[in-house]
């Protein structure tokens, strides 16, 4: 497996051979995607197929959890409505999911302040308790993350104005208490890639493939990587149960998402396998809000 395209006749022939009355459906390839590729599947489906080597068990993770999450969640989310399972066409599970309409954020950013309640209610209905068999994950624990590493991706910045500051907010994060309360359900990848937008409206969140228990201040770094700038206290407010501590450890996590979407973006703008060129300002407008808000 690697990241190359399907064509639509391989995911035509898998609906027809499994789920015959959806194969008459219009199907189109939908840009983007990283461990999945995705094809609208009529007006209401998608059909989500794996192309890295992990994403064929996350795929089952996916399908194990979505469909009980998508019952308590207050905004929309690719829930898994049928399964592929692998045959002599495809040696892998597929996945046939909700569409959910709207933009991806790296290309058209929130810019209505209502949504930060929006985010704050969904992420708080999300953090519940994990039960038994989902996956534990350190992502938003910043001590977890070597002092080598974190400088490998601060140097994609190197001779910035920003990258000392940078640096101050993730050494706070480092120092934070860490999460001490019952591993949380966590989305674990709230990018702007990984949200879509209405009208400049938080429109739903997809593409749960990371999701996982831990530190829920992984997914609330949100706050700045997602929402316009000055709305970290209104989301935070319709969160609810945040501290101190879960906001110091969530800002630095913002800043080690926004280097991430920045290298990743400059991979993309410089014509590299694997780069996204939407991302790099993503990834600098992440960093801009979490050292002035």
């Amino acid at each position: 497996m690697g990241d190359f395209s399907y064509e639509p006749d391989l995911v035509r022939a898998l609906l027809r051979q499994q789920h015959p009355d959806l194969a008459d459906l219009d199907l189109t390839a939908v840009e983007g995607g990283w461990g999945n590729q995705q094809f609208r599947l009529g007006d209401e489906l998608a059909v989500r197929m794996p192309r890295t080597p992990g994403a064929p068990v996350q795929l089952r993770h996916e399908q194990r959890w979505l469909p009980e999450l998508a019952e308590r969640l207050p905004l929309p989310i690719p829930a898994v409505v049928r399964v592929g399972e692998p045959s002599e066409l495809f040696e892998h599970p597929w996945s046939v999911v909700r569409w959910v309409v709207g933009e991806p954020a790296d290309r058209e950013p929130i810019t209505d302040a209502e949504s930060a309640e929006a985010l704050g209610e969904f992420l708080a209905a999300l953090h519940d308790e994990a039960q038994d068999g989902v996956w534990a994950t350190e992502r938003g624990a910043p001590r977890a993350v070597s002092e080598e590493d974190f400088e490998y991706w601060l140097s994609v910045i190197a001779g910035h104005p920003c990258a000392e500051a940078a640096r101050e907010v993730w050494q706070k994060a480092v120092a934070a208490d860490p999460w001490r309360g019952a591993p949380q359900f966590v989305h674990g990848d709230l990018h702007p890639a990984n949200v879509v937008v209405r009208n400049g409206k938080l429109a739903g969140v997809i593409d749960f493939g990371d999701l996982g228990a831990g530190d829920p201040a992984a997914d609330l770094s949100a706050a700045w990587i997602l929402l316009p700038a000055g709305s970290a206290d209104r989301f935070f407010e319709a969160y609810g149960r945040a501290d101190e501590a879960d906001m110091t450890r969530a800002r630095g996590w913002a800043v080690m998402r926004a280097l991430n979407l920045i290298s990743i973006g400059q991979a993309g703008r410089l014509g590299r396998p694997g780069g996204k060129p939407t991302w790099e300002p993503a990834g600098y407008a992440t960093l801009e809000r979490v050292l002035t808000t």
